[in-house]
């Protein structure tokens, strides 16, 4: 491996720091938690992540975490994402290919509307008057 110089190093430092602040979940105005389980990665879970990473920095959003979780018990409408944004319902979106992960960006995080073609769910707590974060 070739040696790196102060500034790649400075470079790469900047780089990961800014990613794992995505990862922060304290103080944020929303959460995007994706399905990463094994039948969520099976149907494009990963591309989902990425889509969501790359349309929030076209907002230049980060006060918007994102990080992942397990099966969340919806394998027939993978991938999964709960979506947790201040003064909205909570909600999990299926079938979230790269360009619904646009759409939930651009319509339920910017604009405050849910994308009701892809909810299929919301956590137990929700509807039994718990709920949010």
């Amino acid at each position: 491996m070739a040696k790196m110089t102060l500034e790649q190093l400075r470079a790469l430092r900047e780089e990961k720091t800014k990613e794992l602040s995505r990862r922060d979940i304290s103080d944020k105005q929303a959460y995007i938690v994706v399905g990463m389980g094994t039948c969520g990665i099976a149907a494009g879970a990963k591309d989902t992540l990425n889509a969501f990473i790359k349309e929030l920095d076209t907002y230049n959003l980060t006060d918007v975490s994102v990080t992942q979780t397990g099966c969340m018990g919806l394998c027939y409408v993978e991938p999964t994402i709960e979506v947790t944004c201040t003064g909205m319902p909570t909600v999990i979106y299926g079938k979230v290919d790269p360009e619904t992960a646009q759409a939930i960006v651009r319509e339920h995080i910017v604009n405050k509307r849910l994308v009701n073609d892809h909810i299929f769910d919301r956590p137990a707590a929700d509807i039994i008057g718990g709920g949010g974060r």
